[in-house]
């Protein structure tokens, strides 16, 4: 019963991504491209915002959501090392790949642990504004090594990601506890609110939906890592420490997201091997669809 109600759950999400596959030829790749950027410039941001801002964030809730948001993903990394001897033998090739170990998608976030019962998305928010510039770091340390782009170059770019300024905006409103006036906070929710459907209708276009045929040892090691491993540690560790329930839900759906679907664009900024990072993407988001309704599944066991 429970694994039925997930399904129904996310069958609304899976079908947007299926519409979007069908509509992927009515639009061009520029207008695709066009509508990334819209979602990633101004919705998504909206939508961050709006989560973290819209309760009070304690302190506490920072300092110990944020060490365990890092602890995730320095995981991620360490794990997805062991795919090196299977990879490309360029090194920054590897580093395109080795990201999607640790880097998670966002809008998949939202959208599972709204399934959650009492899903609590300001917990996620906050998650998200810990997670998002550590993850980048971690991704422009290992592309470093042999990119094009230069480290200042890519920090700066970072420093302006609108994922960022969002999290931590809306962290800090939370923090202060401040109540933003509603004619001003209603444009906003509006962007928001169109923020989901955007990016799943344009994953479903953009998908390639033959990647699965295509994955090999090193992708079965990397995907095994995001989607198996680190939310099975990420439960492991929340039952061991005695986690409360909410932010379990939370973490174990955090650690079980598929990779971001933004990975290629830093690959590609430094040099690496853009078409190998996005049948990683692909792999890892068409295998999410398995793996991700069990692990609600066994929180909301638990819970």
């Amino acid at each position: 019963m429970i694994f039925t109600t997930i399904l129904l759950g996310l069958l609304p999400s899976f079908l947007m991504v299926i519409l979007g596959g069908l509509l992927r030829n009515r639009l061009s790749e520029n207008a695709w491209q066009g509508l990334d950027k819209l979602n990633f410039e101004i919705l998504f941001p909206a939508l961050i915002f709006v989560a973290a801002s819209g309760r009070p964030i304690a302190v506490a809730d920072v300092f110990r959501i944020a060490p365990a948001v890092w602890a995730i993903l320095a995981a991620g990394m360490a794990l997805g090392y062991l795919a090196r001897r299977y990879g490309p033998e360029r090194f920054l090739d590897f580093a395109g790949g080795w990201q999607t170990a640790w880097r998670f998608n966002t809008a998949m976030g939202f959208i599972a642990v709204a399934v959650l019962p009492g899903a609590d998305l300001g917990i996620l928010a906050v998650a998200v504004g810990m997670a998002i510039p550590m993850a980048n770091l971690m991704a422009v340390t290992a592309l470093s090594r042999g990119g094009s782009l230069g480290l200042g170059a890519t920090l700066k770019k970072i420093a302006v990601n609108p994922f960022l300024l969002a999290s931590v905006s809306g962290v800090l409103v939370g923090l202060s506890g401040l109540k933003i006036p509603a004619p001003v906070l209603a444009p906003v929710e509006m962007l928001s609110a169109a923020a989901i459907p955007v990016a799943l209708i344009s994953i479903g276009a953009t998908m390639d939906w033959r990647a699965l045929a295509r994955l090999d040892r090193f992708s079965a090691i990397l995907c095994g890592v995001k989607l198996i491993a680190l939310p099975a540690l990420t439960f492991a560790a929340c039952a061991a420490l005695s986690v409360e329930a909410s932010l379990m839900g939370v973490l174990v759906v955090f650690a079980a997201l598929p990779t971001a679907s933004a990975a290629h664009v830093l690959a590609a900024g430094f040099g690496a091997d853009r078409r190998l990072v996005a049948t990683l993407i692909a792999q890892s988001t068409l295998l999410a669809a398995l793996t991700l309704p069990l692990w609600i599944a066994v929180v909301m066991l638990v819970g």
